[in-house]
């Protein structure tokens, strides 16, 4: 009996030591309820974290919590309780987010509990406020408009100035091309009278 529970507890600091050689690699964790998803539905979620560098694991919550505890990661341990998922991010951790509250939508049953980002707790409240915040992509897009809108609308500006001069030239052009050859005409007939005489 004393050499099962040898086998047990070995088993037992072997998984809790994989789980925080896991934790360690990433900075930010959002917890999530996924009682009731199918495979399928998990294995979609994984593949939308993964474009975002992001890595969905299921945990399990006693070792989970051992684990963050060792780490100095407190006040997560009401996250870890009944099936758990959690999302593992470095960078853009709003952005893991909104995968998140977007896939619940889709999915009901997925539940997203809360999150340690930024080595801040947040509630659910708090981290489906974070979502929404622009991403890093997303804001270089905005910056790039900003900056671009006012160039584009000066070109736009020069574009249709120079137009409307070359309307305007084209039309004074015209009077000035139809009294060129009335001009040539009347030194033709000058000349032409002398000879006359």
């Amino acid at each position: 009996m004393a050499m099962m529970a040898k086998k047990v507890q070995s088993a037992k600091t072997a998984a809790i030591e994989e789980a925080k050689k896991t934790f360690a690699e990433y900075k930010d964790f959002i917890f999530a309820d996924y009682r009731g998803m199918t495979v399928e539905q998990i294995s979609n979620l994984r593949k939308k974290l993964r474009e975002q560098k992001a890595v969905l694991k299921v945990v399990k919550n006693n070792f989970a919590r051992i684990a963050f505890e060792d780490m100095k990661i407190d006040n997560v341990a009401d996250y870890l309780k009944g099936p758990t998922v959690v999302a593992m991010s470095n960078e853009e951790s709003n952005v893991v987010a909104k995968v998140l509250f977007d896939f619940a939508k889709e999915a009901p049953t997925l539940s997203v509990k809360g999150a340690f980002v930024d080595k801040a707790v947040l509630d659910a409240a708090k981290i489906e406020e974070y979502s929404k915040v622009p991403g890093k992509k997303e804001l270089i897009a905005m910056l790039m408009s900003a900056i671009n809108g006012p160039a584009r609308q000066l070109a736009a500006t020069i574009k249709a100035y120079a137009e409307k001069k070359e309307a305007e030239g084209g039309a004074s052009a015209a009077p000035a091309a139809e009294a060129a050859p009335a001009a040539e005409a009347a030194p033709a007939e000058s000349a032409e009278a002398p000879a006359a005489e």
